[in-house]
C-alpha cells in the first residue's frame, strides 16, 4: 500500500481545522446575539446599577455629589407624596389587568367568521397604533365638564356634570380608563396570534365529549393560550408601573398631586423645577424597579416550573 492511499487521520479528526471551524455551530448564534446583548448591557443593565449607586448620594446634577448612604430611602418612608404615588401605582396594577380578559374576549369575537370582520378588527386595532399623547388628549376632551361627551351622555339620563380630572377621588380611575383603551387592543393582538396556534383537533375532541361555551373556553382554549397570557401579563404590569405619558398630558400630577405615580414623582423630584434631586429621584426609581422585578421574576418562575413539569 502506497503512502498516498493511507487515510489522513490528522485531517479526519479535525486537527487541521481552525478553532472557529470546529465550534462554528455553537459560536455563530452568539455572534448574532452579541450586538443586542452589548446594547442591552450598556443601555439597561449598566443604568440599573448606576441608579442604585446614585440613590446613595445627594446630587443636584451639576455640583459635587455628597454620599448620604440610605438617607434618601429613609426620607421616602415619611414622604406623603411618595405614599400617594405608591398607592396609585397599586391601583394601576390591579385595574390595568382588566385589559387581559377584555383583550381575550374581543379576540374570541374577532376570531369568528362575521360579516365585515376586517372593519371590526381595524376599529379595535386602531387604539394600539396611535400615540399615548393622542389618547391622553382624546380622553381629556371626553372628560371635559363643559363640552365632553361623557357629561353629555350623563345629561341624557338626568345626571349632573362630573369633573373627572378635577376630582381627587376620581382622577386616577379616569386616567386608568384612558390607558386601558390601547392596552386592551395590545392584548387583543396577542390573543389573536395565539388563537391561530390553537390545535383544532383538541377543540373537535372536546366537542365530541360534550364541552361547549365556558367549559370549552376554560379547559381547552385558555390552556393553549398560556404563552400569550404570559406576555400579556408581563407587558401589562410593566405598562402599569411605568405609566407616565397619560398622567403628564391629562393632569400633570394634579389635582393637588393626587394622580401622581412613582414614575411621574421620580421625574418631578429629579428633573423638574421642583428640585433637581437626582439621588432622591434615583431612590424612587430603585423602588419602582424592585416592584417590577418581583412581579416579572414571579411570572418567569411560574413559566419555568410549568416547563420543568412537562
Amino acid at each position: 500500500m502506497t503512502q498516498a492511499a493511507l487515510p489522513d487521520t490528522h485531517a479526519a479528526s479535525g486537527g487541521g481545522r481552525s478553532w472557529y471551524r470546529r465550534n462554528e455551530i455553537a459560536i455563530t448564534p452568539w455572534l448574532f446575539l452579541a450586538p443586542g446583548v452589548l446594547f442591552f448591557c450598556f443601555y439597561v443593565i449598566f443604568p440599573i446599577f448606576q441608579s442604585f449607586n446614585l440613590s446613595l448620594y445627594a446630587w443636584d446634577g451639576l455640583g459635587e455629589a455628597e454620599y448620604v448612604g440610605l438617607r434618601n430611602y429613609g426620607e421616602l418612608v415619611n414622604d406623603r407624596a411618595f405614599e400617594v404615588s405608591l398607592w396609585n401605582n397599586l391601583k394601576w396594577l390591579l385595574l390595568y389587568l382588566l385589559a387581559i380578559p377584555a383583550g381575550l374576549f374581543i379576540a374570541l369575537f374577532l376570531n369568528q367568521t362575521v360579516t365585515s370582520i376586517r372593519l371590526y378588527k381595524s376599529l379595535f386595532f386602531f387604539p394600539f397604533v396611535i400615540s399615548q399623547v393622542v389618547v391622553g388628549l382624546v380622553f381629556t376632551w371626553f372628560y371635559d365638564p363643559t363640552f365632553g361627551l361623557l357629561n353629555t351622555i350623563l345629561g341624557w339620563v338626568g345626571l349632573g356634570p362630573i369633573n373627572v380630572l378635577g376630582d381627587p377621588t376620581l382622577v386616577t380611575y379616569g386616567i386608568i380608563a384612558a390607558g386601558l383603551w390601547p392596552q386592551t387592543a395590545y392584548c387583543m393582538i396577542l390573543y389573536l396570534t395565539g388563537l391561530n396556534a390553537v390545535d383544532p383537533e383538541q377543540v373537535e375532541a372536546a366537542r365530541l365529549d360534550g364541552a361547549k361555551g365556558w367549559r370549552m373556553l376554560w379547559y381547552v382554549i385558555v390552556p393553549q393560550l398560556k404563552p400569550a397570557t404570559f406576555i400579556a401579563f408581563v407587558v401589562t404590569i410593566i405598562g402599569a408601573l411605568r405609566s407616565f405619558d397619560l398622567i403628564s398630558i391629562m393632569t400633570n400630577g394634579g389635582p393637588f398631586g393626587t394622580s401622581r405615580v412613582l414614575s411621574f414623582y421620580m421625574f418631578e423630584k429629579a428633573l423638574s423645577e421642583y428640585g433637581f434631586r437626582m439621588g432622591y429621584g434615583a431612590a424612587i426609581a430603585v423602588v419602582l424597579f424592585l416592584i417590577m422585578l418581583v412581579f416579572i421574576a414571579y411570572f418567569l418562575w411560574s413559566m419555568w416550573r410549568e416547563e420543568k413539569v412537562r
